[in-house]
């Protein structure tokens, strides 16, 4: 039996390797976007805050079907749950204001940052799950600064490319640590 486990999530880890890489790039290039088309919320600035939690939403279905080769990892439901309702409160959001925006960010970035944290320690005996616990923690805490920024007088959504970069790199950090399974030769 532990031999299976062992074979099922070495079978896991190359669809989660390149999950994890399509998350890095997904992410660095949604934040060059933000970059690029500033702060205000303009059509295509708020179709960018909408894409990011619903793209996580897929990368979660995706994530918890690779999963289910080593057993599931219940948190990846939580997430889709939370990561789906986050696109909802952002589409709604940004019809209100930047503030508003930060502020339901803020909250999906505690709540999924939690989620992440509590999926990586689960997911420790896969290997290479370290940076995903350090990125839930700092998302958690980049969530409270999200809120609080909300309150400053010109509140800005350029802190969330800085969040969506070094998530990203946690994910291409993550990436590279999952063990690989020993080849023939």
């Amino acid at each position: 039996m532990a031999s299976t486990t062992s074979t099922a999530r070495l079978a896991t880890t190359p669809a989660l390797r390149r999950l994890y890489v399509v998350r890095f790039a997904f992410a660095v290039a949604w934040a060059a976007l933000l970059l690029v088309s500033g702060s205000d919320l303009t059509a295509w600035v708020r179709l960018l805050l909408v894409l990011y939690p619903a793209f996580d939403v897929a990368a979660a279905v995706v994530d918890a079907s690779s999963a289910r080769v080593a057993g599931p990892v219940k948190g990846l439901y939580v997430n889709m749950a939370v990561s789906a309702l986050a696109t909802a409160g952002v589409a709604v959001a940004g019809a209100s204001g930047v503030a508003d925006v930060l502020r339901v960010w803020g909250a999906w970035a505690i709540l999924s940052g939690l989620v992440q944290l509590l999926v990586g320690v689960a997911r420790r005996p896969l290997g290479g799950q370290w940076a995903m616990i350090l990125s839930g923690g700092i998302s958690a805490l980049a969530g409270a600064s999200f809120i609080r920024s909300a309150a400053q007088d010109d509140p800005s959504l350029t802190t969330l490319a800085g969040y969506a970069t070094l998530g990203g790199i946690f994910f291409l950090i993550s990436s590279i640590r999952l063990p690989r399974p020993a080849t023939k030769g």
